[in-house]
């Protein structure tokens, strides 16, 4: 558990050096074992090699009588000094003729046999270990038959102690890990440096994430690089953007909800408390009542386009697309609007350039979307002014615009028209009955169709909302894309 608490330089260094440690006793064993079975291995050649020539060209000179036991024994003195090795020689009973020692080394018993009476004599022999316990310590031995005349004629015998090959190994061990040592300190220091440029921006992007978590989203992380961590800084960054945001909407969010909410429900109450104290008299009691009725209308509309944007947001629009004409829906709305046109003094044009009106989308949602647009027209567009429908047809799309003559859009508005609960300040003056949900409905609802909705708007001449429907020739192609859509909305 402690060292999941510690930082990620220290668990890279102390990663780094446990596999270090790790490959570093792994390499020692296997070197030791390899290096030490290599120089054996090759001094049991050397001295097999020499066993041969000491039988061929002194043993086998005096067995034929050229060399004396004096001549045997200088030249057997000699090899052994020379390789600082122990030289038996055994007739072919295995009784000791002469022998030579090294510094350190027991005398030559008096017949092999005394050590190992089956011993066998006339095959070449190698031994690793304390020779039948007769060496304080552990020796290389070679036992090498001597012929004369195809009969065997006796052995001879060279013994060399490991020590001495010990302390070659061991240099040999030391030029191999002191460059890896030196590598393993290299090592170390390019870890803390390539370390160090990687935490100090990860500290950083930490810092900046407990200030995120603290709801100061304005703190940047200050981390310029190109790399995964740069990207990951840039990432917190856009995401402490985006809470920004929400945090701003979710303040917009209250204040205009409270506001939409309070200004009905005090005049609900101002107007009920008025009527039973006897301040309002009765004979205008209808008139208030009618005022109530139209605020609890407001509310229920408020309240209707609340819960269905959440269902927007939260399953994503349920689409059930079909062929329809759509200019039967812009003459309904047209018709259901004609008493308040007339009330209001405002004429609404139909302009039909279209051959073919026949579209593929959800009847009821663009019935939504039309009327969503003419009230928006008819809210700010004056008396005596108009209202104009045009529908033109392009390719497999229909064009379906409105346009009002109304006071227009400001240039800095217009791109907050489809935020939730947004209204200018001439709309929140004017116009008493809006909720500032309705362009937004009706964009989330052209985008669920995968159509595209615009607005044009010039300060003090009027306000163009066109969008576009797919023909019901075309669905072939559109209804794919709109199943698409709806089952990813819906996921």
């Amino acid at each position: 558990m402690k060292f999941l608490n510690r930082s990620i330089f220290d668990k890279i260094i102390l990663a780094f050096l446990g596999i270090t440690v790790v490959a570093f006793t792994a390499l020692l064993i296997y070197t030791v074992r390899s290096t030490r079975a290599s120089i054996e291995e090759e001094r049991t050649e050397v001295l097999t090699n020499e066993a041969f020539l000491i039988s061929e060209q002194t043993i086998v000179m005096y067995i034929n009588n050229i060399y004396d036991i004096e001549q045997l024994q200088a030249n057997l003195d000699y090899y052994s000094k020379s390789l600082d090795a122990s030289i038996w020689f055994f007739n072919e009973k295995g009784i000791k003729v002469a022998a030579s020692k090294a510094e350190g080394h027991p005398d030559c018993p008096a017949s092999i046999k005394l050590l190992d009476y089956d011993f066998e004599l006339e095959a070449m022999q190698t031994f690793s270990g304390k020779f039948y316990n007769l060496f304080p310590e552990e020796v290389i031995t070679v036992a090498i038959p001597i012929k004369t005349d195809g009969k065997a004629a006796g052995m001879v015998m060279l013994h060399s102690t490991v020590s001495q090959l010990h302390e070659l190994q061991r240099k040999m061990v030391n030029n191999l890990y002191v460059p890896f040592l030196l590598f393993v300190i290299i090592g170390f220091g390019f870890i803390g440096i390539v370390s160090g440029k990687v935490i100090r921006p990860v500290r950083k992007i930490v810092d900046a994430a407990e200030e995120y978590s603290k709801g100061n989203f304005e703190v940047k992380t200050g981390v310029n690089q190109k790399d995964e961590v740069g990207q990951l800084a840039s990432s917190l960054e856009y995401m402490a953007s985006e809470l920004q945001k929400l945090d701003d909407y979710r303040k917009a969010f209250i204040s205009n909800i409270s506001h939409d909410f309070r200004s009905p429900l005090t005049s609900i109450k101002g107007y009920a408390e008025a009527m039973m104290d006897g301040t309002i008299p009765t004979e205008k009691q209808d008139r208030y009542l009618s005022i109530i009725v139209d605020e609890t209308k407001r509310l229920s509309k408020l309240t209707n386009s609340l819960l269905e944007l959440n269902d927007f947001d939260s399953y994503g629009i349920w689409l059930m697309p079909k062929d329809f004409d759509v200019i039967e829906l812009v003459k309904g709305a047209i018709n259901t609007y004609e008493g308040r046109c007339i009330e209001k003094g405002v004429s609404i044009i139909l302009n039909n350039h279209a051959k073919d009106t026949v579209v593929f989308a959800d009847k009821m949602k663009i019935q939504q979307v039309i009327y969503n647009l003419l009230d928006n027209a008819f809210k700010f567009t004056p008396s005596g002014k108009h209202i104009y429908f045009t529908i033109v047809d392009k390719g497999d799309k229909v064009f379906i615009s409105v346009k009002d003559e109304g006071m227009g859009i400001a240039r800095d508005d217009l791109k907050k028209i489809w935020t939730r609960f947004y209204k200018t300040d001439a709309s929140r003056g004017k116009d008493k009955n809006g909720t500032g949900l309705g362009l937004s409905i009706t964009k989330e609802i052209i985008k669920a169709h995968k159509e595209n909705i615009d607005v044009v708007s010039t300060e003090g001449v009027g306000s163009e909302f066109t969008f576009t429907l797919t023909k019901a020739e075309a669905k072939d192609k559109k209804q794919t894309g709109i199943t698409d859509v709806l089952t990813s909305e819906r996921k």
